[in-house]
């Protein structure tokens, strides 16, 4: 009786050894994990912004301590880490859980722990919608997937790519790093602003104004009794709105329903509003 109480705790003494062991290897494994350029992921293969375009990026959407940037796909975190920075609120979602532990360990070297944020995560399956900043390096596709959530973010959301557009909706603006060699084939940073929601029917004291939207840009007709005029020149930034109608020039500001702002014709100018009578829903793109 005496041994075999003894061979069982022996047994189990050695079985606990093992999955210690097994333990402390992966914990080994984990801590010299290093990423490989081209390595396959869920969606997309690995490759890493250049720090240089990481920061020209967030530089073109004016990223302060007032932001709270989300990066889809964070690699190995530096995105995330050089907006924590900057002050920044942040969050970096990454499905590799090796990469997260990367980012993790990253962060806390130098100092980031409880500024840059890492999750696992399926990036179709993230909320970003209190996102003042997105940054994505994904591939076309990817982008057009998230780009119906994109455009139903906060008006003057600034959403920054890696090279890869978002097709028909053109960036708001481009730059590419020169020489090639510091960032190689992916050397282009391209923001956009989400636009406010315009397109439907608004009353002005004027008379009646419908627009059509198509992303930033739109075009529409001023009704005014029996006369008709084109809307031309009309563009969004964000909640910026501005546009041109029978050689006077709308400027000011989209708040949901109503937008008001200034006018100017010739030397003169006034105050305008209006307010939304009815919207066109469209189907998202």
């Amino acid at each position: 009786m005496v041994l075999s109480r003894f061979v069982r705790q022996s047994v189990f003494v050695l079985c606990l050894s093992v999955i210690v062991a097994a333990a402390f290897t992966q914990i080994v494994a984990g801590a010299d994990y290093q990423p490989t350029v081209g390595q396959a992921g869920k969606d997309v293969v690995w490759v890493p912004t250049c720090q240089v375009l990481v920061d020209k990026m967030l530089d073109m959407a004016k990223v302060t301590a007032d932001d709270y940037v989300i990066d889809l796909g964070s690699g190995d975190g530096r995105t995330v880490m050089t907006a924590a920075k900057r002050g920044a609120r942040t969050l970096g979602v990454e499905y590799n859980p090796d990469m997260v532990a990367l980012s993790k360990r990253n962060a806390a070297a130098q100092g980031l722990g409880d500024k840059a944020l890492f999750v696992h995560g399926d990036i179709f399956e993230t909320d970003f919608t209190k996102a003042t900043v997105l940054t994505m390096f994904l591939l076309p596709e990817l982008n057009l997937r998230l780009r119906p959530q994109i455009l139903d973010l906060k008006p003057g959301t600034r959403v920054v790519l890696n090279s890869f557009t978002m097709a028909e909706w053109e960036a708001d603006e481009t730059f590419v790093i020169n020489p090639k060699e510091d960032c190689g084939d992916y050397n282009t940073a391209l923001l956009w602003i989400v636009p406010a929601k315009v397109e439907g029917t608004w009353k002005l004291p004027e008379g009646e104004l419908t627009l059509k939207q198509t992303f930033q840009t739109f075009s529409g007709t001023l009704k005014s009794g029996s006369t008709t005029s084109p809307v031309t020149n009309g563009k969004l930034k964000g909640d910026q709105i501005s546009f041109t109608v029978r050689g006077i020039q709308y400027s000011g500001r989209v708040d949901g329903k109503t937008m008001e702002g200034t006018l100017k014709s010739g030397g003169s100018a006034g105050k305008w509003s209006a307010t939304q009578v009815l919207s066109t829903k469209k189907s998202k793109t």
